[in-house]
């Protein structure tokens, strides 16, 4: 029933109804439909989906004297008539790439954008997302009613872009796993959903992005929960069938010569995952795909990047040099710069620039390694 949530919305915006009230109706429509679904009562989905929720939608303009010739407006329209349980054509057609460009309107912050993104499209629930982002569901549900409340009249193709969209589908995924919802999964299932829907170049080198990434989880933390770096994980553990997936979906957006930042970044990834064994990463072709991804426009964060490629193909000296083109702000720049002096052998320095990363580390689980990073560098000879 979830999977059907954005196409539900996507019919009664389409109908006339705003976002808000359609979003409102289809989910008292999918609380309506538990039980019935486990008992075999709804043969229809998608149809009843909607007719519930339509019927949810008139009875709340009625109750609204002000829209009283809204409500008369939609009644006389054939297209917008209730639908019945057994059938409704308008439900066939599928406006739900639509929903995701609304839930990416420029209007809205990214947070917003993402939570919203969250409830709408992926059909979680507020209080499932307020895990997620570990704040309290009633900060949440306010948040999410902002973000619907700066679509009030803003209707089906007058939306974002899909370069927006991609940014909250990548802000969704990096936040990872919490609470009891997997937004790695969430992400690459919208991401998997958005590419069967939009044949884009970039929206396959997002979802080929993700699974790179995804592949890798397995290795990234120990039995502890700490954080593994990628050239002391162990490569067994890969998910190589995720890997090999992403890898042709890639091959084909490359194919078409459209290169965006999505598909540089998932081709650095890709040569990560080629790689038996971290020293045989081919460093010189990442440093190159980096040039290719900063030439799009630019990224402090691929700067800093490319940084650790060219002082892995190159040597730490070389890095160094190349650090100093990066502003100091950016973050986990005295990490990278602690990685380079502990290999060009300078280890006191490198223990007082992993302590003053783990300073400022953005997890807990971080900020023990880089400790522990400062520790042996100060405890070796």
């Amino acid at each position: 029933m979830r999977e059907l949530v954005p196409r539900a919305i996507a019919v009664l915006c389409r109908r006339g109804a705003d976002f808000a009230s359609a979003e409102d109706a289809v989910q008292e429509a999918l609380v309506e439909s538990l039980g019935r679904w486990e008992n075999g009562e709804i043969r229809d989905p998608l149809g009843w989906l909607v007719a519930v929720a339509w019927r949810r939608f008139l009875d709340s303009v009625r109750s609204d004297s002000a829209r009283h010739s809204r409500e008369m407006t939609a009644a006389a329209d054939p297209a917008a008539s209730p639908a019945t349980p057994n059938g409704d054509s308008s439900a066939a057609v599928d406006d739900t790439l639509e929903l995701y460009r609304l839930c990416g309107h420029p209007s809205l912050g990214a947070s917003s954008a993402v939570a919203l993104t969250l409830r709408a499209v992926a059909g979680l629930t507020t209080a499932q997302i307020a895990a997620a982002y570990l704040v309290p569901e009633k900060t949440m549900g306010q948040r999410i009613s902002r973000a619907k409340a700066k679509l009030r009249g803003v209707r089906l193709g007058e939306s974002g872009s899909i370069r927006t969209v991609l940014k909250v589908l990548y802000l969704v995924f990096n936040e990872g796993f919490s609470g009891d919802v997997d937004l790695e999964t969430e992400a690459i299932r919208l991401a998997s959903d958005l590419r069967a829907r939009r044949d884009h170049p970039e929206v396959s080198g997002l979802l080929a992005l993700m699974l790179l990434h995804n592949a890798r989880r397995p290795a990234r933390f120990d039995s502890r929960g700490g954080v593994v770096p990628l050239d002391e994980q162990d490569r067994r553990l890969w998910d190589r069938r995720q890997t090999a997936e992403a890898i042709g979906i890639l091959r084909s957006a490359l194919a078409r010569d459209e290169l965006g930042e999505y598909q540089a970044q998932a081709a650095i990834a890709a040569l990560h995952a080629d790689a038996p064994a971290a020293a045989e990463t081919d460093w010189p072709q990442i440093v190159e795909w980096y040039d290719e991804l900063l030439a799009l426009g630019p990224n402090p964060v691929a700067a800093l990047g490319r940084v650790v490629a060219v002082g892995e193909a190159e040597g730490p000296h070389a890095g160094m040099a190349a650090l100093v083109e990066i502003d100091p702000g950016v973050p986990r720049r005295e990490a990278v710069e602690a990685r380079l002096a502990e290999r060009a052998g300078e280890l006191p320095r490198a223990a007082r620039l992993y302590a003053a990363a783990a300073e400022s580390a953005a997890t807990t689980a971080e900020r023990d390694y880089l400790r522990g990073r400062a520790a042996r560098a100060a405890n070796s000879k």
